[in-house]
C-alpha cells in the first residue's frame, strides 16, 4: 500500500461527529480522522511490514498514521535513534502506548530505552520509560525476576512526578511486575508500602492504588498465594 492510499481510506472512514468527540479528549482535530483501533488493525495487516511506509505514515504526522506506523514497522530494522526521534514526537498518551506495545518493546533497545527515558523531563517520553516496563512485564515471558527488579528503583525515583500521564504510568509499571508471580508480587507490596511513606501527593495515590490490586483476592488466588493484611 501507498501512503495516499491509506489517507484516502482514513478519510473514508471518518466521520465529523467522532472528530469532535477526540477534540473533548484533547487530540487535536486537524490531525485525527477518528478511526478506531480495530479499523486501524485491518489496514495495517493489509499494508504488511514495511520500513518505508512507517517512516512516511509518522511524517504525515495524523493520530492514525503514526499509530499504524507502529504496526507496521519492521522492530528489526528500528534505531535507538528512531526511537528516540519518535518518543520526543509523542504528543498523546495513545499514541505513546500504542508505541510502546506495538513496536518498542519489539526492539533490542526496549530495556535500556527505559533508563534513558526514566530520566527525561518531557512528559511523554518520560510515559514511555513506564509504560514499555508495564508491557514487558506482561510480554516478556521468559525474562528472569532481575530483569524487572532493576527498575524498582526508577518507579521509587519518579513516583513523586506528579502529572498525570507519568504517574499512571508508573503505578501501572509496579503493578504490572507485581503481578507476574509471587516473588515480584510481595517485593512490588513492599515497594508500594515504601512509596506510600514519601511525603508526596502523587506517591501516596501511586502506592494505594497499586496495594489494593497487588493484595487482592483475584491476584493472590491467580499466583497461588496467600499473605496476611498488614
Amino acid at each position: 500500500m501507498k501512503l495516499e492510499e491509506i489517507i484516502k481510506e482514513l478519510e473514508s472512514l471518518s466521520s465529523p461527529e467522532d472528530v469532535e468527540g477526540m477534540a473533548r479528549f484533547g487530540i487535536n482535530p486537524q490531525k485525527t480522522f477518528a478511526v478506531r483501533i480495530p479499523e486501524l488493525r485491518r489496514i495495517a495487516k493489509s499494508a504488511g511490514k514495511d520500513h518505508k511506509l512507517a517512516a512516511e505514515l509518522w511524517e504525515a504526522g495524523y493520530r492514525e498514521t503514526r499509530i499504524l506506523a507502529c504496526m507496521i514497522e519492521d522492530p528489526d530494522l528500528v534505531t535507538s535513534k528512531q526511537m528516540d526521534r519518535w518518543a520526543v514526537e509523542f504528543d498523546f498518551w495513545e499514541i505513546c502506548d500504542q508505541c510502546c506495545m506495538k513496536l518498542f518493546r519489539r526492539t533490542p533497545f526496549a530495556y535500556q530505552k527505559i533508563f534513558e527515558w526514566s530520566m527525561r523531563d518531557e512528559e511523554f517520553v518520560k510515559r514511555a520509560a513506564f509504560t514499555l516496563i508495564a508491557v514487558l512485564a506482561v510480554h516478556d515471558k521468559k525474562a528472569p525476576d532481575e530483569k524487572f527488579e532493576q527498575f524498582f528503583p526508577l518507579i521509587i525515583r519518579e513516583s513523586t512526578d506528579n502529572r498525570n500521564y507519568v504517574k499512571k504510568a508508573v503505578n501501572w509499571a509496579l503493578r504490572h511486575i507485581g503481578k507476574r508471580n509471587i516473588n515480584l508480587n510481595q517485593k512490588a507490596i513492599e515497594i508500594a508500602e515504601d512509596i506510600h511513606k514519601i511525603d508526596s501527593k502523587s506517591a501516596k495515590w501511586i502506592a494505594k492504588d497499586a496495594l489494593r490490586e497487588l493484595k487482592s483476592d483475584k491476584v493472590q488466588k491467580r499466583l497461588g498465594n496467600n499473605i496476611m493484611e498488614k
